[in-house]
């Protein structure tokens, strides 16, 4: 095997946590008989002075059953569940001795995730009464807006019939003269080809320009006004040219109709607000000292992982 195979492997079987199911195989390291005087009540083994929680076995145990539809384990199959737990014990205290839990990328997203995890599941515990999230929907109403809609006239240069250049440079003269004022009319006859499937009249909401046009074409028409004309936009068999005629601005929908998605927002928002305000605790009892380091000289390639 070679080196870097090992040394996935080993990180693999590491971080890969307690493996359950209903055929479990293994060395036993728990003798058998009743438990140890060293192993208090509530607890099932200790492991270099650290206790593992007759919980965490307890988990273990249930994921088991339902795996097997509810038959019982054997004696033996129970103590090799414990064993993979002392196992996993094992081998996380060997992991943080040789500073994996800082060095090792995927277990410090672990650990800050299960951190963030924590601090966000404690704040978002509470039940919000009810005039607390009419007043969240009150005080918050653009996180409920319904999308707008807009009223768009679009032409479109095709890539199938010219090269990439031309069709490019026909699009984006269509946009200089439409700015101009020119009637739009005479543009699309003079610089546009026909569009296969052209957007409908009237006012209609982003996503159905999404829907025909692309994701490129719906966000060029957010930063627009009543009358502006975007860039060429290329889509999938050309170059689209939008004018926006007219837009509506979303407005907020009613609490009755979206109680359940601002609860959940609120909750949110409150996990948000406690892991901040956590960050803060720990940079307040903590010392921190920071050094941006110099922007590379633009003949200068950014460094590599392991670059002296």
């Amino acid at each position: 095997m070679t080196s870097n195979a090992a040394e996935t492997r080993a990180r693999a079987l590491l971080l890969a946590g307690v493996v359950a199911g209903a055929t479990l195989a293994g060395v036993s390291l728990v003798g058998s008989g009743s438990a140890p005087a060293g192993v208090p009540e509530g607890v099932v083994a200790v492991v270099n002075g650290v206790e593992i929680p007759e919980e965490s076995y307890r988990r273990i145990e249930a994921a088991v059953l339902a795996e097997r539809r509810g038959r019982p384990l054997e004696e033996e199959q129970r103590r090799r569940l414990l064993d993979r737990l002392v196992d996993e014990e094992l081998l996380l205290q060997r992991g943080l001795d040789l500073g994996l839990a800082r060095h090792e990328p995927t277990a410090r997203r672990a650990i800050v995730a299960a951190l963030i995890a924590t601090v966000a599941a404690d704040a978002e515990t509470e039940e919000p009464a009810e005039e607390t999230l009419r007043r969240f929907h009150s005080d918050e109403a653009e996180r409920f807006q319904r999308p707008g809609r807009v009223e768009v006239d679009a032409l479109f240069v095709s890539v199938a019939v010219r090269p990439e250049a031309e069709a490019y440079r026909r699009a984006a003269e269509a946009a200089e003269r439409l700015r101009a004022g020119e009637e739009p009319g005479e543009v699309e006859r003079a610089l546009a080809d026909p569009q296969t499937t052209p957007l409908p009249g009237g006012k209609i909401p982003l996503e159905t320009v999404r829907e025909y046009l692309g994701p490129s074409a719906a966000q060029a028409l957010v930063g627009l006004a009543p009358g502006g004309v975007s860039v060429p936009v290329r889509g999938a068999a050309g170059y689209g040219v939008l004018r926006l005629l007219d837009r509506d601005g979303g407005e907020t929908a009613p609490f009755e109709e979206i109680r359940d998605q601002v609860r959940t927002e609120w909750l949110r928002v409150r996990g948000e607000k406690a892991l901040t305000h956590y960050l803060d605790q720990l940079r307040d009892a903590g010392t921190v000292e920071v050094r941006l380091p110099p922007v590379p000289k633009p003949d200068e390639p950014p460094a590599t992982p392991g670059t002296p």
